[in-house]
């Protein structure tokens, strides 16, 4: 069995070879993958290539073939690894969302919870809910705690909201969805952010800049590309997980 990084990976080279007949960089690998160093990178491919899910090719540079595909690929619809922002590959955790009932404590600090097969999982408060689509108001008070896997969200303060429309549905957010934030004041062109607007709304989309402007454009050609002046855009966090039911 792959772990997930392992599996992303895999998935992002092999659609690299179908569109472009060559592997990607080990740059584009990091930053496809969100990875600090290319040191991770190896040991992935290390990995992928004892498991027998790709072959290293002798003399040859960037020389990667995928000899086989994780079972099941190809069954659901995704948005491409090729396609989706720097920064931000959705990571969906399936099943009933596991709600614990909201304590006073600091907002946004996780803490451990078990969870039914004893393993740990972290627990992070839910804010309410966030637009993907056509705007709400800004972020909520703390509802309940929803508990999360700690490799889906790694370090810093997080905290979920639960997804309001269908304008993400390219970069396979959709309504209903919980998203896993990572809360931060600053972002990277490309990444999905919560965007807190004239103080006002709150809105789940990618960020662009043009110019001195700031763009948030949604994943969904149904919705236009919205352009405001920069001290009118806050970035509340950034996207890093999903949790969704089925």
């Amino acid at each position: 069995m792959l772990t997930r990084k392992q599996h992303e990976l895999l998935i992002f080279i092999h659609e690299r070879l179908q569109e472009e007949g060559v592997p990607p960089s080990f740059d584009e690998m990091k930053d496809a993958l969100d990875l600090k160093s290319k040191s991770g990178i190896h040991r992935l491919i290390t990995a992928l290539e004892e498991r027998g899910f790709i072959r290293r090719l002798p003399n040859r540079a960037r020389a990667l073939e995928v000899i086989r595909l994780p079972e099941g690929y190809g069954a659901e619809q995704a948005p491409r690894a090729s396609e989706r922002p720097r920064g931000f590959s959705p990571s969906v955790i399936r099943g009933d969302l596991d709600r614990a009932p909201a304590e006073p404590r600091e907002t946004g600090r996780p803490s451990p919870a078990s969870i039914e097969d004893g393993e740990v999982s972290i627990s992070i408060p839910v804010m309410g809910r966030i637009a993907a689509g056509v705007p709400i108001s800004a972020i909520q008070d703390h509802t309940h705690n929803v508990s999360v896997p700690p490799d889906m969200i790694g370090l810093g303060t997080h905290y979920a909201l639960t997804v309001n429309g269908d304008s993400m549905i390219e970069a396979g957010i959709f309504d209903g969805d919980t998203a896993i934030i990572r809360q931060t004041n600053s972002a990277e062109a490309g990444d999905i952010i919560v965007a807190l607007v004239d103080e006002e709304e709150a809105t789940l989309k990618r960020l662009r800049r043009k110019g001195a402007s700031i763009a948030l454009e949604a994943a969904n050609p149904a919705y236009e590309t919205r352009i405001f002046s920069q001290d009118r855009v806050k970035v509340q966090g950034r996207l890093v997980g999903l949790m969704r039911r089925y």
